[in-house]
């Protein structure tokens, strides 16, 4: 990945990313050992300027969006540098911050199999309407991203050239510090990419647990409740899901109290791999994708150490139930009854409906224990999400509209989009049970009875729930993402906690 070389990671050596091959400064003057030149340039900078607009016009480049040309040896003004890539910004006035971090995303891709070693951006040209310290390091924060590898198990590992990447700014010292926040959220994206992309053999509930222990020493208050924890509490729900791993589950709590504001919380689900238990998944491509069942948890973690990392001035606690969900002769099985910590009992229909089984418990304890102003859980809880929306958008599902908004706002400045779904009490009907107070699977609306059930372990705090089934994993590389786990929600979590302090 790209880094800003004066900020550590904060990951364990054992899941660590391996650092990318750009080294990012800052500088007000073009650097002087710079051989290749990135040029931002919108069509209006095309036309007053005869020399790009003749290059541009016999290679027929427009300056679309994300769109480049390489000029190799250029002529003066350009005569220092090896090569310019002219870089397209469309109409530069029209630049949000998503757009921003494209750009970096598409100059990285571009630069990948280049022999470039120092590399000056300049975007002088261009006046972007975000301003130019937020446009550099949200450029900054897509080469990161989309520069992101998880190569841990290749035994024959490529390794980059060194490069540096400089950033031409003329507000050297506001540019720095956001590269420095954005750095952080670079940072809790790649964690939850790296907690998804591990195998089931190496992340499960303790070694996932040792991923949060590091935020300690930055001043994240770090709680972990084990299975006697868990029973002394009553929490027979997340108990039961994972009584048929020989990997107990934990409840896992991270608290950031950098104001003294009454708290929000962001809870994740983390079943860490998902059998289906006794109603086992039987389609081998459903069953191997499994290892990314945790991704809301990932995806809550990852938040927690970019808000930690930052020292935001915020007060947010960060819970993540995590378990695994396993078939042994101590199994929950079809037809059991469990209570859950509220008290509430639930016939087990589908055992394979486990992730609002831990969440029920998560959410209950955190808003009996902390008192939270507004609840968000973030779960990859159902396929009929993926039917409704696709990858497209996560699922959100509330009745405060307050909260609805908010969480709009938020994924669509980082481009983590929500889509509203419906949660209404009418459906009510489909969780009754003859033998208990909830089934854990209502009859016909899969996304929306499933987030009708968590509402069930929520009182009276303000409530959300993100299902991101289909958002955690990624087929290929593009945009800002790279095939395999995406960390979807790390960004829309972190833009909500701060903007809604």
């Amino acid at each position: 990945m790209f880094r800003l070389t004066a900020v550590a990671t904060l990951l364990l050596a054992s899941f660590a990313s391996q650092a990318g091959p750009f080294t990012i400064k800052t500088t007000s003057t073009i650097a002087d050992n710079a051989d290749t030149l990135i040029l931002l340039v919108g069509p209006e900078q095309l036309n007053t300027n005869p020399q790009l607009a003749a290059i541009s016009q016999q290679e027929n480049f427009t300056a679309k969006h994300a769109k480049t040309l390489t000029w190799l040896s250029p002529a003066a003004p350009y005569a220092q540098f090896k090569r310019v890539v002219l870089m397209g910004t469309g109409e530069p006035e029209k630049l949000s911050a998503y757009q921003a971090s494209l750009l970096g995303a598409a100059a990285a891709r571009s630069l990948k199999d280049s022999a470039a070693s120092n590399i000056q951006l300049d975007a002088s040209m261009i006046d972007p309407a975000i301003g130019q310290a937020e446009f550099l390091a949200q450029f900054s924060h897509g080469v990161d991203l989309s520069s992101y590898t998880f190569d841990r198990y290749l035994s024959d590992k490529k390794t980059a050239p060194e490069r540096n990447l400089f950033l031409l700014s003329s507000n050297k010292k506001a540019t720095d510090e956001r590269l420095v926040q954005l750095n952080a959220l670079s940072e809790g994206v790649a964690l939850a990419r790296d907690l998804i992309n591990e195998p089931a053999s190496g992340i499960y509930p303790e070694t996932f647990v040792q991923q949060a222990l590091a935020l300690r020493k930055l001043g994240a208050k770090v709680t972990v409740m084990d299975e006697k924890a868990l029973e002394k509490a009553g929490m027979g729900a997340i108990l039961a899901v994972g009584r048929g791993s020989a990997r107990p589950p934990r409840l896992l709590l991270v608290h950031w109290e950098g104001s003294k504001q009454q708290p929000v919380a962001v809870v994740g689900k983390g079943i860490t791999f998902d059998t289906g238990g006794y109603n086992l998944k039987t389609q081998a491509d459903s069953i191997f994708r499994m290892t990314s069942d945790m991704a809301g948890a990932a995806a809550v973690l990852g938040t927690m150490h970019t808000l930690v990392k930052q020292q935001a001035p915020v007060n947010v606690i960060g819970v993540m139930a995590l378990a695994e969900n396993m078939i042994s002769d101590r199994a929950y099985l079809p037809g059991d009854i469990v209570r859950a910590g509220n008290g509430k009992t639930i016939e087990i229909i589908n055992t394979d409906a486990e992730g609002r089984l831990v969440l029920a418990d998560a959410l209950w304890h955190v808003e009996t224990q902390y008192k939270p102003r507004a609840i968000v859980d973030i779960a990859t809880l159902t396929g009929s999400k993926v039917t409704a929306v696709g990858n497209y958008y996560a699922g959100l599902f509330s009745n405060d509209e307050t909260l609805v908004t908010q969480l709009t706002q938020a994924g669509e400045k980082v481009h983590e989009r929500v889509w509203r779904l419906p949660l209404s009490d009418d459906m009510l009907p489909e969780l009754k049970s003859m033998k208990a107070d909830l089934r854990n699977t209502g009859r016909s609306t899969g996304a929306s009875t499933a987030a009708l059930f968590l509402n069930q372990f929520v009182n009276d705090t303000p409530f959300a729930h993100l299902d991101i089934a289909g958002n955690a994993l990624s087929d290929s590389s593009k945009g800002l993402h790279t095939e395999g786990g995406t960390g979807f929600g790390v960004r829309l979590l972190t833009e909500w906690v701060l903007t809604t302090q």
